[in-house]
């Protein structure tokens, strides 16, 4: 039977992407090929506990929920994660993954949204994005670029006329906690008149910095 190696499936609102503030169950896989400077989950790089995908399924489906993200650490480093995505759709669930941008996507089921980061300067781990991931996004999906600080503002500014993004799929500009000040973020954007939408981590204002919010 098919399994993966789980680091939490939890119930909460969501924090992050078009979907804001929508109850929505999370499942979070365990490892991570990359080394973000400013990761929020570092509890998820190793440990975890193997789970069927059957069971994955069954507690799912207990918090009578249509919208699922599939997240990490970095969910693609485990290939069984694409069996459960296409399950999940497969039984009606709305699903999206969050993804690095470092793995390929090619192979991830068309119906899932996929919420994709662009990394920046400051995350340590620019050299890893991979570009040709690009061509797999539609309108359905998102590109997030975390900012924290002026370097990645004007690099993701202009990595959306480079890479001609906006006609691609949605944007999203997220403020690093604590480095980048939101307000300073926002009057840019505004002042820039970018296409794009900028977005807090409502978790984390909600609950700080609680495991399984």
């Amino acid at each position: 039977m098919s399994s993966l190696r789980i680091t939490e499936i939890f119930y909460s609102l969501q924090g992050e992407s078009n979907t804001v503030g929508l109850p929505t169950v999370f499942i979070r896989l365990t490892g991570c090929p990359l080394r973000c400077v400013y990761c929020d989950t570092e509890y998820a790089f190793s440990g975890g506990k193997k789970i069927p995908i059957d069971d994955i399924l069954a507690q799912v489906e207990a918090y009578d929920t249509p919208y699922v993200t599939v997240t990490g650490g970095e969910p693609l480093a485990q290939p069984g994660c694409l069996d459960l995505m296409t399950r999940l759709l497969d039984k009606g669930y709305t699903v999206s993954l969050e993804t690095s941008g470092a793995l390929d996507i090619s192979k991830v089921d068309p119906r899932v949204v996929k919420v994709m980061d662009l990394k920046t300067p400051s995350s340590g781990e620019l050299d890893r994005n991979l570009y040709q991931n690009l061509q797999f996004l539609d309108r359905k999906d998102q590109i997030k670029f975390v900012i924290g600080n002026e370097e990645d503002y004007a690099w993701s500014k202009a990595a959306l006329n480079e890479y001609q993004l906006p006609e691609r799929c949605q944007i999203l500009f997220s403020p690093v906690m604590g480095r980048q000040d939101p307000t300073d973020l926002a009057e840019k954007i505004l002042a820039d008149r970018l296409p794009v939408r900028f977005q807090i981590q409502l978790h984390k204002l909600l609950w700080a910095d609680a495991r399984g919010k």
